[in-house]
């Protein structure tokens, strides 16, 4: 079911010029992910392939090699009659995949606490370094990418391949989501979201898993209070993952 999002105005997408040969897949797919989390292109919206070679200027088979990556990563969805749409925002779901998000930055912090190295705390400390600068430019599609890249640092150094990529698959998912939280602070994000950030690399650097474990539910709490109106609280925060439970 295709539920609007409040206060979002539909926007035509701007013509491109053609790309050059044998770029075309990839510019496209930048394009459209980008118009995607923008919400420029709304969720439901037809991914059109005629339409969409004629807005690139390009034959048919890069906008389909491009829709193939966005339905991959979930951004894009294929119907039964074949036809393309952006991926709708299905609200029934969110409250078990809040409860797997919020149980996925606890599992990943307390790991990372507990198992990394100090090339992974540079990993992490120059992700965050991005963050930063990208919510000091405002540039809500920078903070969207550099915030995804530092919580993946940190479960990389968590050293379980199976966490980080289901981690990965929720981040993904959530892009959207994210991208109408910082409309909420129209693309000016406090300091203290930032900090948080900071508290996490503290914690993981004093090897503290349980305060990691924390201070990482808090920071997912924090976001789903942010979009009551559009989210349920996470379940998760019960969990214990503590290894004397």
């Amino acid at each position: 079911m295709r539920r609007k999002l409040e206060g979002e105005q539909a926007e035509t997408p701007s013509p491109r010029p053609p790309a050059p040969r044998g770029t075309a897949s990839p510019v496209i797919y930048d394009a459209l992910k980008q118009d995607i989390l923008n919400l420029t292109l709304s969720p439901g919206d037809p991914l059109d392939e005629t339409g969409l070679s004629e807005r690139f200027g390009t034959s048919r088979t890069p906008v389909r090699e491009a829709l193939v990556r966005l339905v991959a990563e979930g951004l894009a969805s294929t119907l039964p009659n074949r036809n393309t749409i952006v991926s709708v925002l299905d609200f029934s779901s969110l409250p078990p995949y809040l409860d797997a998000l919020t149980l996925l930055y606890r599992v990943s912090t307390r790991l990372a606490a507990e198992r990394r190295t100090v090339a992974d705390l540079d990993a992490i400390s120059a992700a965050q370094a991005r963050f930063a600068e990208a919510v000091a430019r405002e540039d809500a599609l920078a903070m969207l990418h550099t915030n995804r890249d530092f919580h993946l640092a940190i479960a990389a150094a968590g050293q379980n391949p199976y966490y980080t990529e289901f981690f990965a698959r929720l981040l993904n998912e959530g892009m959207r989501l994210l991208r109408l939280y910082y409309r909420r602070f129209d693309d000016r994000l406090p300091p203290r979201y930032v900090d948080e950030h900071e508290g996490l690399i503290e914690a993981i650097a004093m090897q503290n898993p349980d305060l990691a474990e924390v201070l990482g539910g808090e920071h997912a709490v924090q976001i789903v209070t942010q979009l009551q109106s559009l989210m349920v609280p996470s379940l998760g925060g019960h969990i214990s993952l503590s290894a004397r439970a």
